[in-house]
């Protein structure tokens, strides 16, 4: 048995697995080593996970997070769960887990837009190019955070319909001045951008937001997938943003002449499928 858990900023989905698939299954606030420290990590682990995930016998953790894109990052995670379980664990990137999700151990374009963005060309086995993500200030394109903090700026800019925007402040029961407090001041801001953009998502219908939409889903493929071979592999997608707006993707993808054959919301199931196999469990 192995427990494999994968984490984006917002959730982190925690299996126990065998030979059978999932023994176990649970949901806690995501991990991100950018935003929080090892005791931060060790304390949602010790008061989030039920006690049948420290009792169970397994042999290896493997987890797969944003976030752990070096191995300063890896090891404040690695030292914490190897901590917590006493058992050895393996962490890599939530990048190298949607690939692994998305592939197997087939060559492909693998890209994320969930809360965060980012994408990669993965061989069958690792990551071999990646063009960074540099996270919701700098970049994050497409994503749930990019989506929030293009709106949150047209409403306090005017930019945004009057009528949307007052939709947006109604709904959430916040005044524009308490943006910027909750932008700057809160932890984990690129969260909250994107709990904000779902809003988005239930005014499409309205042309402003079909635009912003579709301008920031086209600056993905802009600023991130035609930079690689793009014409000689499969381009797949991950994520709950990649989920919602796959449509707009779609016809994106057939504007650049670009191929898509899968999308999915979550990765955890073709984990699964590929660490029952490379594990013989």
């Amino acid at each position: 048995m192995i427990l494999l858990a994968e984490s984006g900023s917002t959730k982190t989905e925690w299996c126990l697995v065998d030979k059978d698939g999932i023994a176990e299954h649970y949901l806690s606030d995501g991990i991100n080593p950018f935003f929080q420290s090892r005791k931060e990590i060790s304390r949602l682990v010790r008061l989030q996970l039920p006690q049948i995930f420290f009792r169970a016998k397994f042999h290896t953790i493997y987890f797969y997070g944003a976030g752990c894109s070096s191995d300063e990052k890896k090891n404040i995670i690695k030292a914490s769960f190897e901590a917590q379980f006493k058992t050895p664990a393996i962490i890599e990137s939530d990048l190298l887990g949607s690939a692994r999700s998305l592939f197997q151990d087939q060559a492909g374009i693998a890209c994320i837009l969930g809360t965060g963005s980012n994408s990669c060309f993965y061989d069958g086995s690792e990551i071999t190019k990646n063009v960074r993500s540099l996270g919701y200030i700098l970049g994050d394109e497409g994503s749930g955070a990019s989506l929030g903090k293009a709106f949150l700026s047209d409403c306090l800019k005017g930019l945004a319909p009057d009528t949307l925007a007052s939709a947006f402040y109604k709904k959430y029961k916040i005044e524009p001045e308490d943006i910027l407090d909750y932008v700057y001041s809160k932890p984990f801001p690129n969260r909250l951008l994107s709990v904000f953009s779902f809003f988005l998502y239930d005014h499409m219908d309205n042309p402003y937001v079909e635009n912003l939409v579709y301008k920031s889903l086209k600056s993905f493929f802009e600023r991130n997938i035609l930079q690689y071979n793009y014409t000689q592999y499969t381009v797949r997608f991950v994520g709950s943003i990649a989920k919602m707006y796959e449509n707009i993707l779609l016809d994106i993808a057939k504007d650049f002449n670009i191929q898509i054959d899968t999308i999915i919301e979550n990765p955890i199931k073709g984990l699964i499928e590929y660490h029952i196999k490379k594990n013989n469990l």
